[in-house]
C-alpha cells in the first residue's frame, strides 16, 4: 500500500475518493440501516464501491466507517462492536487499494455535544474516538481522514486520540455553512485552518455541507492564513427532493472544472462527498492529473487573527430589573403565562398590566410546544414595550431548534431589548399520530447557558467578537423530584457552571422536599419556587400520576378532594401556604397560571404581597 505521508511530500494533487453513502443508496440499502455494519454482513458491497473508485482514478480510498464511533453505533445496539467494525471496514479498504492507492481511516462526528456546548467532556469524547482509531489501525490504515467537523473543540479530540496512538498522516477537515462559510458553531475557515495547523494536522480542509462554489471561497481564505497542505471534497451541490428521495443533480463535468479552480487555490488533495459518484471523480481525476498547486503566501487575515478573549459581562445589577432584584437578594414574584392562540395581543396585555398592579415583577412567557401559538419572543417583546410595569422573562426551549437557530433568536432577543431568559432544554414530545417523529436537542440548557455566556462577553461559541455583551440574566430549571437525583444535582452544577445566575423550580407542592435538595447542592445561586394553584381534585389526581417532575403529596390530593364545589379557593390556599412556608429560603416564586386565565395566580400575587 502506498505511503500516504511520501505521496503528499512529492508535491502533486492528490485524488481522493466520493461518497460511500451515495453509492450504497443508489444499491438498494436503505437510510435506516447502519452503514457501517456493511462492514461485517456486505463486505463484497462495500469492497466493490472502493474499487468503483480506485478505476475512476482515486489515489485516496476512505474507510466505510465514518459513523463507526460507539456514540452513534449504540442506536443499533453495536457500540460494543466499535472497534471489530472499524478494523473490518479497514481490511476491506486495504484489500481494494492493493498497491494502487493509500487507505485513510474515515472519522466523523460523534453525533452528540462536547463541552462547553454539551454534557460530554472531552476526554469522554477522545476515548470514543480512540476506540474507533485502535480499529482502524488494527485494520491497516495508512492515515486518517477526520471529516464533516463542526465543532473545533470535538475535532481536535479526534485529532488528540489519533496521535495519542500514532504518528500516521491525518488530514483534518471541517464543514460549513454556504451563506457565510462558517462551521454550524461560528468558526470560520481561516480558524480551523490556524487551530488544525497549530495542533499538527498534516491536511487542511473542508468537506460535505455546500457544493463546490461556497467550498471554494472557504478554502481560498483557508488558503492565506496557513502554508499547511489544503483539501477540498464538496457536495455534488445541495439535495433537492424528487419522489421523497434526496437527489444531487450538479454533473461531474462542473465538479470537475471547480476542482481544478480548487487545486489553482492551493488544494493538495481534491476529491467529493455526499452526490459524488466514480463518474464525478473519474472527470476530477483527469482535469487534475497534471495540474500542480498554487504556491499561496500566507497574508493577515481580514478578521481578527486570534480567538478574543471578550469582555467581562456587564454586573449582574444593571442588566435588567430582575437583575437587580437578584443582586440585591430582594423578592421576585413571577406569574407563568402563555401567548395567545392568534396574533391579537390585547388580552395578553391586560393580563400584564392586571398582574403588575397586583405586585408581580415579571411575567414568565412560557413556550407550548404542542399547540401553535403566538412566539415566546415576538410575545416578550410586545410585552416590553407596551407594559412598562412588568418585565417579560422568556421561557426559551431547546428542543427541536439547530444551535444556529438558537443563536439567531438570541441575538435577536438582545436587539430587542429582552434581557430575562430561562433556559429549558424541553421535554418530550407528547404522543402524536406521527409515529416517525423524534425530537431533536442539538444543545442542550446547559450547552446553551455556555453559550449565553459568551454572549455576555461579547462572543460567539467560537469566540469571535460579536461587539458589545448582551447582558442577559440566565435562569435555568430545576427538578427536586427527579429519579435519578444523583444526575440531576450534577446537571445543576454545571448549569451553574456554565453561568447561570438563578435557577426556577418544578411545581413545590412539598417543602421539605425542596430544601433537602438545597441542602444538598450547596450551589450559591438564588432559587425560585414554582407554585402551581390547583384548580380541582381531578387536576391534583393527573399531575401525581402522569406527570413526571411533579409530585403531590396524598394529603394535597384529599384535601382537593374534600375541597369539592371549592376546590379553585382550596388550590389557591395551599399555594399561599407552600409560598409562606418557603418565603424566607428561596429568592422568590413562579406562579404558573391556570389555563388561559390568570385569576388563580392573581389571587396567590396578592397574598404574597400581604
Amino acid at each position: 500500500m502506498p505511503d500516504l505521508r511520501a505521496m503528499l511530500g512529492r508535491g502533486r494533487v492528490l485524488v481522493a475518493d466520493g461518497a460511500m453513502g451515495t453509492m450504497l443508496y443508489e444499491r438498494g440499502v436503505f437510510v435506516n440501516v447502519c452503514y457501517d455494519e456493511l462492514n461485517a454482513t456486505h463486505p463484497d458491497l462495500v469492497e466493490d464501491v472502493h474499487g468503483r473508485y480506485l478505476r475512476a482514478g482515486a489515489e485516496i480510498l476512505e474507510t466505510n466507517t465514518f459513523g463507526a464511533n460507539p456514540v452513534k453505533l449504540s442506536s443499533y445496539r453495536l457500540e460494543d462492536r466499535t472497534e471489530e467494525l472499524n478494523r473490518r471496514g479497514a481490511s476491506i479498504a486495504v484489500r481494494a487499494a492493493g498497491r494502487r492507492a493509500a487507505v485513510a481511516g474515515a472519522v466523523g462526528p460523534l453525533g452528540i455535544r462536547v463541552e462547553p456546548l454539551g454534557p460530554t467532556s472531552l476526554e469522554e469524547a477522545r476515548e470514543c474516538f480512540g476506540r474507533q482509531v485502535d480499529g482502524l489501525l488494527e485494520g491497516g490504515v495508512d492515515g486518517f481522514v477526520l471529516e464533516t467537523f463542526s465543532d473545533l473543540a470535538e475535532l481536535e479530540q479526534a485529532f488528540r486520540a489519533v496521535r495519542l496512538r500514532c504518528d500516521l498522516p491525518v488530514i483534518a477537515q471541517v464543514t460549513v455553512e454556504g451563506d457565510d462559510g462558517r462551521t454550524a458553531t461560528g468558526a470560520s475557515a481561516e480558524q480551523a485552518a490556524r487551530a488544525a495547523a497549530d495542533w499538527g494536522a498534516d491536511v487542511v480542509g473542508l468537506n460535505c455541507s455546500v457544493g463546490p462554489a461556497a467550498v471554494l471561497e472557504a478554502l481560498e481564505r483557508m488558503a492565506g492564513v496557513t502554508s499547511v497542505p489544503l483539501s477540498a471534497q464538496p457536495n455534488a451541490g445541495q439535495p433537492v427532493a424528487v419522489r421523497e428521495r434526496k437527489m444531487y443533480l450538479t454533473g461531474p463535468d462542473y465538479m470537475a472544472r471547480y476542482a481544478r479552480r480548487l487545486v489553482d487555490a492551493g488544494a493538495r488533495i481534491v476529491g467529493g462527498c455526499c452526490g459524488t459518484t466514480p463518474e464525478h471523480i473519474r472527470r476530477i481525476s483527469e482535469q487534475v492529473r497534471a495540474s500542480r498547486p498554487s504556491t499561496v503566501s500566507v497574508r493577515a487575515a481580514r478578521e481578527a487573527a486570534a480567538r478574543t478573549g471578550g469582555r467581562p459581562a456587564p454586573p449582574l445589577a444593571t442588566r435588567s430589573g430582575l437583575g437587580r432584584r437578584l443582586a440585591e437578594g430582594g423578592p421576585v414574584t413571577s406569574v407563568r403565562i402563555l401567548p395567545p392562540k392568534g396574533w391579537d395581543t390585547a388580552a395578553l396585555l391586560d393580563d400584564c398590566r392586571a398582574l403588575a398592579a397586583a405586585g408581580a415583577d415579571l411575567v414568565a412567557v412560557h413556550e407550548d410546544r404542542g399547540a401553535a401559538r403566538l412566539g415566546v419572543l415576538a410575545a416578550a417583546a410586545t410585552i416590553a414595550r407596551r407594559c412598562p410595569g412588568v418585565e417579560p422573562l422568556v421561557h426559551y426551549t431547546c428542543r427541536d431548534r439547530k444551535l444556529s437557530r438558537m443563536m439567531s433568536d438570541l441575538l435577536g432577543a438582545a436587539a430587542s431589548g429582552l434581557r430575562n431568559v430561562l433556559l429549558l432544554t424541553g421535554d418530550p414530545p407528547a404522543p402524536a399520530p406521527y409515529p416517525a417523529y423524534r425530537s431533536v436537542v442539538d444543545v442542550d440548557s446547559i450547552g446553551l447557558a455556555n453559550v449565553v455566556a459568551g454572549l455576555n462577553a461579547g462572543l460567539d461559541p467560537s469566540g469571535n467578537d460579536l461587539g458589545e455583551p448582551a447582558g442577559f440574566v440566565v435562569g435555568v430549571a430545576l427538578d427536586q423530584w427527579a429519579r435519578d437525583r444523583t444526575r440531576e444535582l450534577g446537571r445543576f452544577r454545571w448549569k451553574v457552571d456554565a453561568g447561570a445566575d438563578f435557577a426556577v423550580t418544578r411545581p413545590v407542592f412539598d417543602a421539605g422536599r425542596l430544601r433537602g435538595f438545597l441542602a444538598e447542592a450547596e450551589d450559591e445561586i438564588p432559587v425560585i419556587a414554582g407554585i402551581l394553584p390547583l384548580e380541582s381534585a381531578r387536576q391534583a389526581e393527573f399531575l401525581q400520576n402522569e406527570v413526571p417532575g411533579v409530585h403531590v403529596p396524598d394529603r394535597v390530593v384529599e384535601r382537593m378532594r374534600r375541597a369539592r364545589g371549592r376546590a379553585a379557593a382550596e388550590g389557591a390556599a395551599i399555594a399561599r401556604e407552600i409560598a409562606g412556608e418557603l418565603r424566607d429560603e428561596v429568592a422568590g416564586f413562579q406562579i404558573s397560571a391556570v389555563g388561559e386565565g390568570v385569576e388563580a395566580a392573581l389571587g396567590v400575587v396578592e397574598g404574597l404581597g400581604g
